[in-house]
């Protein structure tokens, strides 16, 4: 039987929360801002395709700003980090809501996105420092409740925002919510030290900072317009780029990111999980509303109520995998997960079981995301010292997005290869797809480091 795991003392509930509403806000402004590309079009008088830059610059300069994070960490401390990020946060969403024009907007989202790309790791890399390693599945639940709130809310509250009030209240509302976290950092969050980090690796900076976004920005157009030539110069390019990064990193004495961590048990297969579940997380928010709509014939908005359910079961289920986490370790949680995941995807393929429990399937979905996906996070920074959790969080956040990337690439080249036969044909082979993104999660959480020991 399992010892309980050490009890957590209300500062670090605090830091976890003060942390967590940074990832709140990044993951919110990452959604609603899309709910206004139509209003905004109107008011500027802008074609939709400069308008869509609102929201792919976001994520643009997040992925910028991301491979960063560790070198300045280090530089400045990651306190420090966090607090100057999240101003910098503050100050670019009231830049959004005063702009007068479209470029101004557009600028104003990017520092917007170069802010949230360190904000996120940044917060995660200080809640590991902070905690012993048997407390960082129940902290880690808390915070991913916030991140997986923000999407599953951010619909609502924008709809609302802009009927009742203005578009720019969308960005306007971060600013008392930036402010009062940045006050609470200076008194809840540890001081941090920074340390004296080596010269900025300025090659490793070029590879990976166009490397990460163009594969980013290829992906993202992949699954917005298809497969073009554009997309497919963009991705391959930065796939180029990413790889030439890895070969740099593994040749530098003083490397951006410290990627000699994939040595460390446990770590890589943490990773690729982490990576894998991210694919099935993106794929199914391209595919899931899709099949809905086009395969079951709902509309919009009752496919858009699904999706809450399926975020609604990520963010029920985060804190209970956290305590689990932290009683049976990662491996455990991490497999369970993923078998969950599997067999509610596995699910959809039945016509019968979407008649009798489509809400279930979706929430069921949701909860094996979740088990699957916050145990392998955690797991990552259970397998490196604390001086390496800020490399670690660079890592694993890339990780993260780079399967999104892959999910969405790879679940749109499969519904346009079957699309030419038959719609249920091309849901069921996107549908498969998803279900062999959570069977390789099973795969990769049999490889994860067995005890969550302290690390020092």
């Amino acid at each position: 039987m399992s010892s309980a795991p050490p009890s957590i003392s209300l500062r670090l509930w605090m830091v976890a929360a003060v942390t967590g509403s940074g990832a709140f806000m990044a993951m919110l402004d990452s959604t609603v801002a899309n709910l206004a590309i139509d209003t905004i079009s109107r008011e500027f008088d802008a074609p939709l395709a400069d308008v869509q830059w609102i929201a792919t610059s976001y994520l643009i300069a997040l992925a910028l700003s991301l491979p960063l994070t560790a070198w300045l960490a280090r530089r400045f401390g990651s306190s420090r980090l966090w607090v100057a990020a999240i101003l910098v946060f503050v100050a670019a969403s009231v830049l959004c809501g005063i702009s007068r024009g479209l470029t101004t907007l557009i600028v104003a989202r990017c520092l917007q996105g170069l802010a949230a790309g360190l904000m996120v790791p940044v917060g995660q890399s200080v809640l590991s420092e902070a905690a012993d390693r048997q407390q960082l599945g129940r902290l880690m639940g808390t915070v991913g409740f916030a991140v997986a709130l923000g999407p599953a809310l951010g619909p609502g509250l924008g709809g609302v925002l802009i009927d009742h009030l203005s578009w720019r209240w969308l960005f306007w509302i971060n600013a008392p919510v930036g402010i009062a976290a940045a006050v609470a950092a200076k008194h809840v969050l540890p001081p941090g030290e920074a340390s004296c980090a080596n010269r900025l690796d300025i090659t490793g900076l070029l590879l990976v900072g166009l490397g990460l976004p163009l594969v980013l920005y290829g992906g993202a157009e992949i699954g917005a317009s298809g497969v073009t030539a554009s997309s497919i110069f963009s991705l391959t390019l930065g796939i180029a780029l990413t790889f030439a990064f890895i070969i740099h990193a593994r040749r530098s004495i003083a490397p951006l990111i410290d990627i000699l961590l994939f040595r460390r048990a446990g770590f890589a297969a943490a990773v690729l999980t982490a990576s894998l579940t991210g694919a099935a997380m993106y794929g199914g928010l391209l595919l899931i509303p899709l099949f809905l709509q086009d395969g079951l014939n709902q509309s919009p908005t009752d496919a858009g109520l699904m999706l809450f359910v399926m975020g609604l079961g990520s963010a029920v289920i985060l804190p209970i995998a956290g305590n689990l986490t932290d009683r049976f370790g990662a491996l455990a949680v991490c497999l369970v997960g993923s078998i969950l995941l599997l067999l509610s995807t596995a699910a959809l393929l039945w016509p019968s079981m979407l008649a009798l429990a489509l809400i279930p399937l979706l929430f069921a979905r949701g909860g094996g995301l979740a088990l699957a996906q916050m145990p392998a996070m955690t797991a990552s920074y259970a397998a490196v010292v604390k001086n390496e959790t800020s490399d670690a969080a660079t890592i694993i956040n890339i990780a993260q997005r780079l399967g999104g990337a892959l999910g969405a690439i790879s679940t749109v080249i499969v519904l346009e290869q079957a699309a030419n036969t038959d719609h249920r044909l091309a849901y069921g082979w996107g549908l498969s797809l998803l279900v062999l993104f959570a069977a390789g999660s099973i795969v990769t959480s049999t490889l994860l480091k067995r005890p969550l020991k302290q690390s020092v």
